[in-house]
């Protein structure tokens, strides 16, 4: 059962009956017992459920034990207990086979497991540092951790920020619904017109990167960087549409990631909720950048170390996590000479041209190290770079060779639908929020908006024979 699937909306519709029958006080039940279906449902066996069950019920007493006693020594234990089944399931394998040379091992791999890891984490140095108090009911706390729109792929909530709406029975609500439905339905436009459709082209250039090389890769890198984010995107705005639909928020994951205007900036827009955890855990208590600039510079290579062991085993991704660590700190080092830089240039007055600049600039950092991320190894990512400066192929935009790869009517779909999705991120760049003009909009004219997408999605989506609903990237992390 994936977020795709008919028999997921089929088993929402059956959760929204009973949550809105049951009593205000007792709907958190529903979601619990909701949660534990879809889980159950979406796993092959009952071991994925075992391990996750017994995670929380160790989290649940790990936190009862750090509300009575502060005691770090409990809290490091506790963490370790709880990034053990984590580094096992993703990094076990790795280890056995490229560093100890051993047979690798058949894990037990829970869905979600690299968010829900990160959750309770967050929940235990919170009941620890005392901002929040440790949930005395079990089951209150399983439903915390397991709520099913978001534990595939984030967001990764705070317990201070989720819990309380999840206890609290919700009334139905058409706006909050509605919100919902336009979500879920933008959501399916990322996924099934954008993500899967740049899907074909970048697919094969990375399956066969030693026959596309150049300005094939130089397209492969930019269409990658869109399909992640629609793809990513497109999740999370599912998950934060079918919350809705129960009276739920989550919180935003997103914020316009490739209009940022630095490194820097860019990790304050992407993937919010990890970022924030990465800050709140990981580098402010290193110190954060209060003990002088050598140490920030560590802190901040620390931390993107660690975000790049967390996406996946392999050099590739440590690699691409010290990338943006090196971003950042060649940024800061830079400051001063970027600004005499842009001066010289004219570009103080010409803000806007300065703007889309440092946009762009921004832009084909990140890309270079999505192309490594995306890489089959490191040296495989490092020779395609290279060959973006090496092989010089630009009539390949012209002679008609990208449309021997795709079709053009595939091209025509994927440029329109990328369009769109820019309009609407400029648009809210700006302070405009679409989905609000199209509620404030009559039904009428709502409703035809509504059934125009959705006619748009089955007609141009990509689906069908062959393809796989489940194949949302960050599911693999």
């Amino acid at each position: 059962m994936t977020y795709l699937s008919i028999t997921f909306y089929v088993f929402v519709l059956a959760a929204l009956f009973l949550y809105y029958s049951f009593p205000l006080r007792a709907r958190w039940i529903v979601l619990l017992g909701g949660s534990l279906f879809f889980y159950w449902q979406a796993m092959g066996t009952g071991w994925e459920l075992a391990v996750i069950l017994a995670s929380i019920l160790a989290a649940y007493g790990a936190g009862l034990l750090l509300e009575k006693v502060k005691n770090r020594g409990i809290l490091a234990a506790a963490v370790l207990l709880m990034v053990l089944p984590w580094f096992c399931a993703k990094n076990g394998n790795y280890v056995l086979s490229v560093l100890l040379h051993r047979n690798p091992a058949s894990w037990i791999v829970p869905l979600g497991i690299s968010f829900y890891t990160l959750q309770v984490i967050s929940y235990l140095a919170d009941v620890y540092s005392g901002r929040i108090a440790a949930q005395r009911n079990p089951a209150r706390f399983m439903l915390y951790v397991m709520f099913f729109p978001q534990i595939v792929q984030g967001p990764v909530p705070r317990y201070g920020r989720l819990a309380d709406q999840l206890y609290a029975g919700h009334r139905f609500e058409e706006r909050m619904v509605t919100g919902g439905f336009c979500r879920i339905l933008w959501g399916f436009f990322l996924k099934l017109m954008i993500a899967d459709r740049a899907a074909c082209f970048v697919d094969q250039v990375f399956r066969f990167d030693y026959k596309y090389t150049g300005c094939y890769v130089l397209a492969a890198g930019v269409l990658y960087s869109i399909q992640l984010y629609a793809d990513f995107a497109a999740c999370i705005s599912i998950s934060k549409g079918v919350a809705n639909l129960f009276g739920i928020r989550l919180e935003d994951n997103f914020r316009r990631p490739y209009l940022a205007v630095s490194v820097q900036d860019f990790w304050r827009r992407w993937h919010i909720s990890l970022s924030e955890w990465l800050r709140d855990y990981i580098y402010i208590p290193l110190g954060g950048s209060r003990k002088g600039k050598v140490r920030t510079y560590i802190n901040l290579a620390v931390t993107f170390l660690i975000s790049g062991i967390w996406h996946g085993a392999g050099l590739r991704f440590a690699v691409w996590g010290m990338m943006h660590a090196a971003y950042q700190i060649a940024g800061r080092l830079t400051q001063n000479i970027q600004r005499r830089a842009a001066k010289l240039a004219g570009l103080d007055r010409a803000p806007e041209a300065a703007l889309w600049i440092r946009r762009i600039w921004t832009f084909l950092c990140v890309m270079a190290a999505w192309i490594i991320f995306r890489a089959e190894s490191l040296r495989k990512g490092i020779r395609m770079i290279a060959s973006v400066f090496q092989v010089r192929n630009v009539w390949i935009f012209t002679n008609g060779a990208l449309l021997e790869m795709m079709e053009w009517r595939e091209w025509a779909v994927l440029a329109v639908s990328v369009l769109i999705l820019a309009l609407v991120s400029l648009r809210q760049e700006r302070g405009v929020s679409v989905s609000e003009l199209i509620l404030r909009q009559p039904v009428y004219v709502r409703w035809l908006v509504y059934l125009a997408a959705i006619f748009a999605v089955m007609t141009y989506g990509v689906y069908g024979a062959g393809y796989d609903a489940q194949a949302f990237i960050y599911g693999g992390f």
